[in-house]
């Protein structure tokens, strides 16, 4: 089996990537930064988005399986989708299950996408990630091939991805970390949602690999689990409490459009503002009910644990975490700044604010 992973090197790009190692495939990933080679993994350094590297990894063998996690604009995808098509046998499109309308039942595969039933004007102007992501699917729905397989995930989770809310851990717990109030908007803190460990979307997308049922198929991988946002908070809190005997204190916004300035208002609006519970049927079906789901409770211990006792970040929300501090009245010190570019990036924040 050779298998080509395009930008492999996520959350869920490196849960499949470690699952797949030692196994009998010839595994192949591609990544920005040099990797060292693994057993049967092999890293090969380069843009993904750019054609010529592209096509030369495409050419660089006869792949059975290629797993897509890069993002494109959908002007992007249209003008590579048919290339994807034509070099493999079993092509997986990396798509979301913010995807989905709101919905006042469990949502299944079948259940409205918001790019069917959306009036908002505006925002059906825009490419934004949920509409980008379904517009693609179109694409690939209309193909004449039909040696596709579209994969939904839905928040996931492991100790390089932690998130609350609309927030990933460099926006809420880097400000929880220096003491900071984290501001949240109160209509999202009793939302229903699910999140779902990496590791347990790679299982799902490996039984996937091969198996005839997936081909022309779309499926959500997510966790039936439903939890509040507000008893996530809590959940972290009680890792923290423990490890660092540190609190998380929120401010609870009823303003949420104060955040539509400094994130993407869209997120909010058509995500984080709806309910998420999911039925997983569909792939439990065609997987045999091989994949065993983490409980959140478990698996937000694990990571966050693992996390705390060596923390790695990556940049830094400077005009969010400026505008949390203009609402709860807090101040960033360029001391509390983690890394000399962060520092930098701070200054230049400050300098436009």
């Amino acid at each position: 089996m050779n298998i080509l992973i395009l930008g492999g090197t996520g959350s869920i790009g490196c849960a499949l990537v470690n699952l797949l190692k030692n196994t009998s495939w010839n595994v192949v990933v591609t990544s920005r930064k040099a990797k060292d080679c693994v057993g049967n993994v092999t890293y090969i350094e380069g843009n993904a988005h750019e054609k010529h590297f592209l096509t030369a990894c495409l050419q660089k063998e006869e792949w059975d399986t290629i797993v897509d996690f890069m993002a494109y604009t959908t002007e992007e995808f249209s003008e590579k989708y048919e290339l994807f098509l034509k070099n493999t046998s079993q092509y997986f499109f990396l798509s979301s299950s913010r995807v989905y309308a709101e919905s006042n039942n469990p949502i299944t595969e079948n259940s409205a996408r918001l790019l069917d039933v959306c009036n908002d004007e505006e925002y059906l102007k825009t490419d934004e990630y949920a509409l980008a992501k379904a517009r693609q699917e179109n694409l690939l729905f209309a193909s004449q091939s039909m040696n596709w397989t579209i994969i939904r995930p839905y928040k996931t989770y492991n100790d390089y991805r932690i998130q609350l809310g609309m927030f990933e851990k460099e926006e809420w717990l880097y400000r929880v970390l220096m003491g900071k109030t984290l501001a949240f908007p109160q209509a999202v803190v009793q939302k229903r949602t699910t999140l779902t460990f990496a590791d347990d979307v790679a299982v799902a997308i490996k039984e996937l690999v091969g198996n005839p049922g997936a081909l022309g198929e779309a499926f959500h991988i997510t966790t039936t689990e439903s939890i509040t946002w507000k008893e996530i908070c809590s959940q972290y809190e009680d890792v923290l409490q423990r490890h660092l005997n540190k609190n998380i204190k929120v401010y609870n916004m009823e303003a949420e459009n104060t955040f539509y300035e400094v994130w993407n208002k869209y997120q909010i609006m058509y995500d984080c503002n709806y309910d998420r519970i999911f039925d997983n049927s569909k792939i439990d079906k065609v997987t045999n009910g091989k994949i065993k789901y983490t409980r959140f409770f478990d698996g937000a211990n694990k990571c966050l644990t693992k996390f705390l006792s060596n923390p790695e970040w990556r940049s830094v929300n400077w005009k969010l975490q400026f505008g949390m501090d203009n609402v709860t009245s807090d101040r960033t010190r360029l001391w509390d700044v983690i890394g000399f570019r962060e520092k930098v990036r701070y200054l230049k924040s400050s300098i436009r604010k």
